[in-house]
């Protein structure tokens, strides 16, 4: 077999480059020009392609592949080498996604599936599809398979992708069953979620029913399905919700400049990826997002994987993903980054944005729910649960253990709590109050505002404690609590523990 020669090599408009081969056809057996090998038998087709792809190629190869009547299910495998690399060098990696024959228009209807670099093989029918793309008839037209060459070596990559086509009647279709949009609740309450969590229908290797089984042994009352670039997760929910436990659709829209989690968006509505920051794209996705009823929320913004970090700015997003999984140097790096944003928006430069946090978890021993964000919202629903996470009404824990609470109050009686402004004049006493219980040995508590921190104390070896703190507006224009673990290095560097607990501020003063 020789490597399929390339057709052409265009750029297009608002989207990340993209290389077209020449199509796959099965209209005979083998092709005039060698190019892929054939085969059929047992009502089934079968052709394969090989090909090389250099350094700096595209983000997305697509390999057209002729689809005749009769199809009842389309099945591709692929695979790739993955040559030595000297050190500090980026080997191969590549994606790979189906659109079928309505097209590949970038958020058009045309998407059939995603699975990253997850698994080798899939196939799609009318009655099922493998986790990561979408079961439905496998209709007559042009289809492309999508390659996604994260990383090319310096020996560039040689890949080989193999379509088979099998043919029969193409069966029905089953109608999914979605989440429902609202649990039982408590009413008006704090109510604890995992909001970034990926099962087998992306990259992690749970169930669905393991994720929930496991929110629920984490005491989590609400949950969000976000997978790489697929909402194939979505209907595989039937049965695990409950009166307890809600269940929210949505999608982690891994671009290469950085992941954004699409919270609470409507079932089945699909968010594309294709697309770069110099594209000047992001703005259209992120406004889709809301169209479906979606938050927008950048994740892991300095996370170190290659494409991880955020370079869309923020200006497009609801909240911020402040910690991701254990707490780490680039959560950290987060932390303060949000924290001058906060500056910003006290000086009157641009709203502020809430810290969410998140597990994104993807397999054991990661933990559902490590961190988890506590949101006070009106009932346990979608857009009670939205409304608390957009209005800042939410603080992150290390786990369903922990418990917190911070308060200021005015000297004539005002209150406010998380995510609120306490309106009293620059010069009145304002007294902070922050209760927390649950967090480990050697624990400390501190008070952070936009001068930093102007307020710490140990918390006692029972892990419950109860500060107090006087200020004014003048000297602070917010307040905003964080619980931390003892520095591993005893505190020599300076550099504070990981986290526990963290809260958004409470703002001071009329404005």
């Amino acid at each position: 077999m020789q490597r399929r020669s390339v057709l052409r090599l265009s750029a297009l408009a608002g989207a990340a480059g993209m290389l077209t081969l020449d199509p796959v056809t099965f209209a005979q057996a083998e092709e005039r020009d060698g190019g892929s090998g054939g085969s059929e038998g047992s009502g089934e087709r079968t052709k394969t392609v090989t090909g090389h792809l250099p350094t700096g190629s595209p983000d997305f190869v697509y390999l057209p592949v002729e689809v005749p009547r009769g199809v009842r299910e389309i099945a591709v495998s692929y695979s790739y080498d993955r040559p030595a690399v000297p050190a500090g060098t980026q080997g191969n990696a590549c994606d790979i996604g189906i659109f079928d024959e309505r097209g590949t228009d970038l958020g058009g209807r045309g998407f059939r599936g995603w699975s990253g670099g997850a698994r080798t093989e899939f196939a799609i029918s009318a009655e099922q599809a493998t986790p990561g793309y979408l079961a439905g008839p496998v209709g007559a037209g042009t289809w492309h398979v999508v390659l996604g060459p994260y990383t090319v070596a310096p020996q560039g990559l040689d890949y080989k992708v193999t379509v088979t086509l099998r043919f029969g009647e193409p069966g029905e279709t089953p109608k999914p069953v979605y989440p429902p949009q609202r649990a039982k609740g408590r009413g008006r309450a704090w109510y604890r979620g995992d909001s970034h969590l990926h099962t087998v229908h992306s990259d992690g290797k749970r169930t669905p029913a393991e994720v929930a089984a496991a929110a629920r042994a984490a005491g989590l009352d609400f949950i969000t399905t976000t997978e790489h670039n697929t909402t194939s997760s979505h209907p595989a929910w039937a049965g695990l919700w409950g009166d307890d436990l809600l269940i929210l659709t949505g999608e982690e829209v891994t671009t290469r400049n950085g992941h954004v989690v699409a919270l609470g968006t409507d079932p089945g509505v699909f968010i594309d990826w294709r697309y770069r920051a110099r594209d000047n794209a992001f703005g259209k996705y992120a406004r889709k997002i809301r169209q479906a009823g979606g938050l927008v929320i950048p994740a892991h913004p300095h996370g170190t994987c290659v494409g991880c970090n955020w370079k869309f700015g923020f200006n497009d997003a609801d909240a911020v993903e402040v910690w991701n999984a254990d707490f780490t140097p680039d959560d950290e790096v987060t932390v303060q980054e949000w924290d001058n944003t906060l500056v910003a928006a006290a000086r009157g430069e641009g709203r502020w944005l809430p810290a969410v946090g998140h597990s994104d978890a993807h397999r054991e021993p990661q933990v559902v729910g490590f961190p988890q964000t506590v949101v006070l919202a009106d009932d346990l629903s979608r857009t009670a649960i939205q409304d608390g996470i957009r209005a800042g009404r939410c603080w992150i824990a290390e786990s369903s253990a922990i418990d917190l609470t911070l308060e200021a109050v005015g000297g004539r009686g005002e209150h406010a709590g998380i995510g609120e402004r306490l309106k009293v004049g620059r010069q009145d006493e304002v007294t902070v109050r922050l209760k927390v219980s649950g967090v480990g040995r050697g624990c400390s508590i501190r008070l952070i505002t936009d001068q930093g921190q102007l307020f710490g104390t140990a918390v006692p070896d029972s892990g419950s404690a109860t500060a107090e703190w006087r200020t004014t507006a003048s000297y602070a224009a917010y307040v905003r609590a964080e619980v931390r673990h003892p520095p591993a290095d005893g505190g020599a560097s300076g550099i504070p523990g990981p986290m526990a607990a963290m809260t958004n501020p409470i703002w001071l003063g009329e404005r």
